[in-house]
């Protein structure tokens, strides 16, 4: 497949979600205190992410891709699934920052980067670029077919600044 006749599909990623697909995407977002980690695997260029806002949970009954700890086990394991070789996944992580003065939202934006880093030691995946923790709020331009990740930081978001890109009065 040449690059320039490649047609990207887009995905807005919202927190509590998975997003994988075989085809080439965009995947967008816009986080605070919240956590994406995509993988990659870099044979097949096929990518991958998930966005969580809270760090851990070991009830099984309520263990859902809010979690980090089951939405980057879910992700790691579809692709292992998938026939990807664990040597070849590269991982990326972003967001955890602290919006407001310290309260209990900057112990969870912490935890969730620690969460997204301790699951993917477990599976021994290498992380390869990371944009976390700051106090400021973060919009991802995640591209699955090459690996690239745009970020721009703002101290204050617009509900018009993310996709899906719709006309506000401000």
């Amino acid at each position: 497949m040449k690059e320039k006749n490649i047609q990207l599909y887009e995905y807005y990623l919202k927190p509590g979600y998975i997003f994988l697909n075989s085809e080439p995407s965009i995947i967008s977002t816009a986080i605070g205190s919240c956590v994406v980690v995509s993988l990659w695997d870099c044979n097949r260029k096929y990518g991958g992410a998930a966005n969580y806002s809270h760090p851990f949970i070991d009830n099984k009954r309520e263990a859902t891709a809010r979690y980090g700890n089951v939405a980057v086990s879910y992700l790691i394991r579809t692709f292992l699934k998938d026939g990807t070789d664990k040597k070849n996944i590269k991982a990326q992580i972003f967001g955890g920052a602290s919006l407001l003065q310290p309260t209990e939202c900057s112990e969870i934006a912490k935890e969730n980067v620690r969460i997204a880093r301790s699951v993917l030691g477990r599976f021994k995946i290498s992380i390869i670029s990371e944009d976390v923790g700051g106090d400021l709020g973060r919009k991802i331009l995640y591209n699955t077919f090459n690996n690239e990740a745009l970020v721009y930081k703002a101290k204050k978001l617009r509900r018009s600044d993310w996709y899906p890109y719709i006309s506000v009065r401000e």
